[in-house]
């Protein structure tokens, strides 16, 4: 399908994804085993100081495949409105979050998981961002290479 509309500058692709992380509270998380095996869950996200924060419980398959290969993919949005991150993906502790970080988590999500020892964070640093609407927006989506946004 065409959009009628004209495809969004890179300027306005990224201010539009910023509000969507600043925004939106689900969010489509893969992962990987170490041999491989894909895992994709929905989780909730605060995005806390251009990364990515979630969490799960600490025997999910999520949070053991990070351990082996610290990377993970994570959608925001919708098939007409993604933002699609690829980054670094690390496990902290609760008590190992940078101040207010667990807060703000709680604030925008209404849950607080810091209590018990059975849950950890997930933090995930972007090092590449894209975002598209429709056909005409697929050129040009990159937004973030290597940790930097594009100008």
């Amino acid at each position: 399908m065409t959009n009628p509309e004209p495809a969004r500058s890179r300027a306005q692709r990224r201010a539009d994804a910023l509000d969507r992380l600043a925004g939106d509270r689900d969010a489509w998380v893969a992962t990987a085993s170490a041999d491989g095996m894909p895992t994709l869950v929905p989780l909730w996200f605060l995005w806390d100081r251009g990364r990515l924060l979630m969490c799960t419980r600490r025997s999910t398959p999520t949070a053991r495949n990070l351990t082996p290969r610290g990377e993970a993919v994570v959608t925001v949005g919708h098939a007409t409105d993604v933002v699609h991150i690829a980054g670094a993906a690390e496990v902290v502790a609760c008590d190992a979050l940078a101040p207010g970080s667990g807060d703000a988590f709680s604030a925008k999500l209404g849950w607080d998981p810091r209590g018990g020892a059975r849950w950890v964070f997930v933090r995930i640093t972007p090092h590449t961002v894209k975002a598209w609407r429709e056909g005409n927006e697929q050129p040009g989506r990159l937004l973030m290479r290597e940790g930097r946004w594009l100008d």
